[in-house]
């Protein structure tokens, strides 16, 4: 070790549920590309957006990624999305940099934040995280349990609502990957339909 790293400070990374970055900190995906780590952080419930997540049998091109929320939504926007330019108008913070979250890092909101103390939904793939820090193993029943973060649990200031939210990935022309908030159950659903948002953004940690 050099003499200027043993005289860098030590990074903390802050805690999941911290107030940072204009929202919360969600946890940690690492790039399958670069493997390089990023923080991501979630906005509050007040910045919640309702839309469509495009036309039906609309293939749109880069917006097809787990983990990078804010190309697919950038790319999203770019093919006429209303919901995803409404996004990324947001300024919360003085943070201007949010976005519609991937399915692995939408992942992440619902493992740390679940709302409520319904079992997990057992089937597909559910949880499955292989971009995640550590990596995420598929729910079982009462894995996760309701989150220990009081203001995002059921009825609190921050909870998501039991209900349905969109992520950014893309699954075909016509469909586009989802969460129900309610049990876990991530799937997938045709674009046309109108489904909450939760916005997040991201910083690199290396």
């Amino acid at each position: 070790m050099s003499a200027v790293e043993k005289a860098a400070p030590a990074v903390t990374t802050p805690a999941i549920g911290q107030a940072y970055g204009g929202g919360f900190v969600t946890g940690i995906i690492r790039d399958p590309m670069t493997g390089k780590r990023s923080l991501h952080i979630t906005a509050g419930a007040a910045h919640e957006l309702v839309g469509k997540w495009a036309e039906y049998g609309e293939k749109i091109e880069g917006a097809d990624s787990f983990t990078e929320s804010l190309a697919n939504t950038q790319a999203m926007a770019a093919a006429g999305s209303e919901l995803a330019a409404n996004v990324l108008a947001l300024t919360i913070g003085g943070h201007a940099d949010w976005a519609i979250p991937a399915r692995d890092v939408q992942e992440l909101q619902y493992r740390h934040f679940k709302p409520t103390t319904e079992e997990n939904w057992e089937n597909s793939r559910n949880g499955d995280n292989p971009h995640s820090e550590p990596v995420g193993q598929m729910y079982s029943a009462e894995d996760p349990l309701q989150t220990v973060h009081t203001a995002f649990q059921e009825g609190g200031a921050e909870a998501f609502r039991d209900t349905w939210y969109w992520s950014s990935s893309q699954r075909s022309a016509n469909n586009a990957f989802y969460m129900y908030f309610g049990d876990g159950n991530q799937s997938y659903v045709v674009k046309y339909f109108e489904l909450r948002v939760r916005p997040v953004r991201s910083e690199f940690i290396d």
